[in-house]
């Protein structure tokens, strides 16, 4: 007589966050008995269960990079530094107009040319400001 052990399978697949495929059985009389998840989880420690490895190149591992082409940057990342390379260009160019080294024109083409990020860094904005 053959046991119907597809609730056994669902339970074990719920308790480890699985799917029902990946789910083996190895020793079947003892799992007959479970009951419980807590007895799933002890029948796996003890290897009656087995819990079939994921295939495929990724695995579960989430996809971080989303970007175009052969850009492997992560987004956020880029974004961090496009905020400290303004936020230290926009302070620089202040100083500068505080000190009188620049007018209140130039001071304006300058942020423009900060927010169309035409500098690279602050040695590179000095370079080209003198």
């Amino acid at each position: 007589m053959k046991m119907n052990l597809k609730n056994k399978k669902s339970m074990a697949a719920r308790t480890f966050n699985v799917g029902t495929d990946k789910i083996a059985f190895v020793r079947i009389d003892e799992i007959k008995e479970a009951i419980t998840k807590q007895d799933i989880r002890d029948l796996v420690s003890s290897g009656a269960i087995v819990i079939k490895e994921n295939k495929g190149k990724r695995k579960i591992e989430k996809r971080k990079i989303r970007s175009f082409g052969k850009i492997k940057k992560k987004i956020r990342s880029r974004k961090q530094n496009y905020v400290k390379i303004t936020r230290k260009l926009r302070e620089y160019a202040r100083q500068l107009k505080l000190q009188k080294k620049i007018d209140k024109k130039k001071y304006e083409k300058t942020r423009k040319q900060i927010r169309a990020r035409v500098f690279k860094s602050k040695a590179h904005m000095k370079e080209i400001i003198k």
